[in-house]
């Protein structure tokens, strides 16, 4: 389901149809999902504020202005949600009890293999981008925002998010040059 055959669900969802909520929700409950994920990086996290973004726009279908597509406004209301979240967010400390159950850090067979795997390390080469250049990287090439519509969800100028996008791709490039990934694919 794309754009535009996305706001008549928004008005029928307005009105009450439940049909029309879980034809958004199965539309776009994954983009969401994944988005959220690699910003919070924890999937119970990430669930929580999924079943949040859906439940404001089934409160709030009336409210859509259609300044954007109907993905964009998903996404800024994920993202602002995401940011909530980890701002909320307090880390319990660490007591002996529970260091003693912490895993072993060490590469393990699979842990070897996967380095070795091409798409591994390029994620794990976008993980130690800074948060706002993977934020911009993910919303471009995996959300396939264009940059108006990164504006808009980021809530920065147009501008910005190409300087962002761009100092991204330079330094994942730098990243991927050190982990030892060439340009090459397979």
């Amino acid at each position: 389901m794309v754009g535009t055959e996305d706001e008549p669900l928004l008005a029928r969802i307005a009105k009450g149809d439940q049909t029309a909520m879980r034809s958004l929700f199965a539309a776009h409950h994954l983009r969401v999902h994944r988005f959220v994920l690699r910003l919070v990086r924890r999937e119970d996290i990430a669930e929580d504020i999924v079943t949040e973004v859906f439940l404001d726009v089934w409160r709030q279908a009336a409210r859509f202005e259609g300044r954007s597509s109907v993905s964009t406004w998903l996404l800024s209301i994920a993202r602002f949600k995401a940011y909530s979240a980890l701002r909320r967010r307090t880390e319990a400390p660490l007591d002996d009890a529970f260091a003693e159950t912490i895993e072993d850090q060490d590469d393990t067979p699979e842990v070897t293999l996967q380095k070795t795997d091409k798409a591994g390390v390029l994620r794990a080469c976008i993980d130690r981008l800074s948060p706002e250049h993977r934020e911009a990287i993910d919303l471009v090439y995996y959300q396939e925002q264009s940059i108006e519509d990164v504006s808009r969800i980021v809530g920065i100028p147009e501008n910005t998010v190409k300087t962002r996008v761009f100092h991204a791709r330079k330094r994942l490039s730098e990243l991927c040059r050190e982990a030892g990934l060439d340009r090459g694919w397979p």
